[in-house]
Order: structure tokens, then C-alpha cells, then sequence
């Protein structure tokens, strides 16, 4: 596991990026952390990091899937914040993750399920006092390599 400390958004954001360069089609991204934690800021990272304009990148909370178009794959930021369970079961992320893009999934805790055969990345974003946040990174095979 990785840990890094951010004390700005911008640095929560190039945290994101270089975690975007290393991805692949077929990874997902689950993301945790508080409401406010900086999840969609490291999204926003990701995006730039796999060559799609960061500033397209928004909070999917009232849209739940946003697509993101990247030079090396299209990225799939979902939000499963205000979803009950069933909702979550009827949103089909298991075809999503099945896809040819790369899946950044904020509030991952909300869903029972789990990617297999993918290239799993758990981003844990937590308050580590005075606008600092805690990041820590935690790569499944196959892909935890690069």
C-alpha cells in the first residue's frame, strides 16, 4: 500500500494523475473517503492523467454515470452516493466494469459487488487535519506491477 499526504486540491488532483497514467482498459478505481474528502478532485487527476480534459470532470452525484473520452481509454466515473441498494444492483456495474474503458467508482462501500479478473485500484481518502488529506492506494493484480 501507498500513502501520500496532499495539502491542496491541486495536489489531491496530481495525485490522481499519476495514478491515471499507470491505468488501463479493464482497471476500476474504487474510491472511499468522507462527503468533501477530495474524491472527485483525484478523479479529476485520473482524467488528466489518461489524456481527457480534466475540466469536463464533475461530481456524478445527480447523473450517476459520467463518461470522460481519454487518449489512452474512455473513463467511466460513477457516484453511488444516493443510491439505495437495489438501485445499485439495477445500475448494471458489473457490465460497466466488463468494458473497454476504465471505471473510477466514488462511495465504492455502497456496492456488494466486486470486479473480478480486473486490475483493482482502492483509493482511501481521509482527513488527516488542517486541509490535509491522507491518501492511500492499494493495487490488485494483475496490474498492481505498474
Amino acid at each position: 500500500m501507498s500513502a501520500l499526504i496532499t495539502s491542496t486540491e491541486q495536489e489531491t488532483t496530481d495525485a490522481g494523475v499519476a495514478l491515471g497514467r499507470t491505468l488501463r482498459a479493464g482497471d476500476v478505481v474504487l474510491l472511499y473517503g468522507d462527503l468533501g474528502a477530495g474524491k472527485t478532485a483525484f478523479v479529476r487527476g485520473l482524467a488528466r492523467g489518461i489524456g481527457a480534459n480534466p475540466d469536463d470532470v464533475s461530481s456524478p452525484t445527480f447523473t450517476i454515470v459520467q463518461e470522460y473520452a481519454g487518449e489512452a481509454a474512455t473513463l467511466y466515473h460513477v457516484d453511488l452516493y444516493r443510491l439505495e441498494p437495489a438501485e445499485i444492483d439495477d445500475l448494471g456495474l458489473e457490465d460497466l466494469v466488463s468494458a473497454d474503458g476504465i471505471v473510477a467508482i466514488e462511495w465504492a462501500e455502497r456496492w456488494r459487488g466486486r470486479p473480478e479478473g480486473t486490475g483493482v485500484v482502492e483509493v482511501m481518502i481521509h482527513d488527516a487535519g488542517e486541509d490535509h488529506r491522507q491518501i492511500n492506494v492499494q493495487c490488485s493484480t494483475p496490474n498492481a506491477q505498474r
